[in-house]
């Protein structure tokens, strides 16, 4: 679906929750509503950096730019709007965005350490070769999270400093890794 789509999507999940499961269960539900708000704030805010935006300008030639992503995904309630913010003005980038847990399960080709982590970025040119794969977040995060997983500290808080990371970093680490990966 196109980021609009995903936005009514995301829309009808919140209004209509009992409709779409696992938003049925109030955890995800409260998930849902809290990257709402996160994905709103970064789609009003997030600019590109310079070299992003010349970057992105120079691509003449056609390349799907495939995310994988979930409503309850807090770090697709960062990524997704920066990555979209990024390539909006391109018309020679398709921007689809395809749910994890729904057919075709695309995450199944792209797995993080044997699981499926999202979200991810799937950067392909127009036959259908990955030129580049991203995610499921910013590697000084990962290191972070892995760190944090590793000591066994509680999801809450790791949710927390992951939270507080993505807004210190303001989109500035998943540039620099698209521009080097990309390069």
């Amino acid at each position: 679906m196109t980021f609009d789509e995903y936005l009514v999507h995301f829309g009808d999940i919140l209004a209509q929750p009992e409709k779409h499961a696992p938003y049925d269960n109030e955890e995800y539900l409260q998930y849902a509503k809290m990257n709402w708000t996160r994905m709103s704030r970064w789609t009003k805010r997030f600019e590109p950096s310079d070299a992003m935006r010349r970057y992105v300008d120079s691509i003449t030639e056609e390349q799907h730019w495939i995310v994988i992503t979930e409503p309850w995904c807090g770090d697709a309630a960062h990524s997704v709007p920066q990555i979209y913010q990024i390539v909006k003005n391109n018309q020679n980038i398709d921007f689809d965005i395809q749910l994890r847990d729904s057919e075709p399960h695309l995450i199944d080709d792209y797995l993080t350490n044997g699981g499926k982590s999202i979200p991810k970025l799937i950067i392909r040119n127009d036959v259908g070769h990955d030129k580049a794969v991203w995610g499921p977040r910013p590697e000084p995060l990962q290191a972070i999270f892995d760190a944090m997983k590793a000591d066994n500290k509680p999801f809450e808080e790791i949710k927390e400093v992951l939270q507080k990371w993505y807004n210190e970093d303001k989109g500035v680490a998943i540039q620099n890794e698209l521009l080097a990966m990309l390069a």
